[in-house]
């Protein structure tokens, strides 16, 4: 399993927000988001401004009470021309709040699970940047060039958070959908140095759960980390993805991605 240190996920965040709003810029304002179909490019932009400024103010102020979560947002500049110095300032903001001082701080983690809020935070907001990211590019017909240690990453987060102790609070219908009789999937990315590329997700009766490194499984997908990612997250469509084998059961991977709900956004 890959993890980043808190360095290289800071730069991360800041430059795929970069990224992502040269990709706004090109698209347009009104342009329609395809891999976000209810969204235009100024949604996207104002989403994940607003997000990262909401998580910057709770990680300064060491908010660890659900109810003290900040209920005023930030507001989008009206002048598209503004946007990337707007994204520019408010990714900064959230990288500095999650400084070394602050990983290991009490702050508020929605997921319940072993990590610190300040890591928890980080995750999400990398997601974010790196996700979005794609809808932009996808939105103004660029290319998208995703890390494949960045989006290893992603993957354990985005496993953690559809096993974690609250996703049945957040998503009880994914909760529900993903437990099984012991069924197990596998993922596997091609660009990753030994096992750091390697989850292994078992579907129980109590609910699903995953850990890194590979094991006989009913199903196993293998692929650029970069295409598991897109694939996981809902961004590229299973059958459509050139770059992905599939060695099992097709169906038990198609109702997975059918029914996890844990997406950017």
């Amino acid at each position: 399993m890959t993890e980043l240190n808190p360095d290289r996920v800071r730069r991360a965040i800041v430059e795929h927000t970069r990224r992502l709003a040269e990709s706004a810029a090109a698209a347009g304002p009104g342009a329609a988001v395809p891999t976000a179909p209810e969204w235009t490019i100024t949604d996207l932009v104002e989403h994940v401004g607003q997000t990262q400024n909401w998580v910057a103010e709770i990680i300064e102020r060491r908010i660890t009470d659900p109810a003290q979560l900040p209920t005023e947002a930030a507001v989008l500049p009206t002048d598209p021309r503004e946007w990337q110095a707007w994204l520019s300032d408010s990714a900064q903001r959230v990288a500095s709040a999650c400084s070394d001082d602050a990983l290991d701080a009490p702050v508020f983690n929605p997921a319940g699970d072993g990590r610190t809020g300040t890591r928890f935070w980080m995750s999400s907001m990398l997601n974010e940047a790196v996700v979005h990211g794609f809808d932009a590019a996808n939105a103004a017909g660029r290319p998208a060039d995703i890390d494949a240690d960045v989006a290893a990453a992603l993957i354990s987060n985005h496993l953690a958070m559809l096993t974690s102790p609250t996703w049945e609070m957040q998503r009880s219908e994914s909760a529900h959908a993903i437990r099984g009789t012991g069924q197990t999937l596998q993922w596997l990315a091609t660009d990753t140095a030994d096992d750091a590329g390697a989850w292994f997700v078992e579907r129980r009766p109590g609910g699903a759960t995953w850990r890194p490194g590979t094991r006989q499984a009913d199903v196993t997908v293998t692929g650029p980390a970069q295409s598991l990612l897109l694939t996981m997250t809902r961004r590229l469509p299973l059958a459509g993805v050139t770059d992905i084998s599939i060695d099992g059961d097709t169906d038990v991977v198609q109702h997975w991605l059918d029914n996890t709900a844990h997406v950017a956004g």
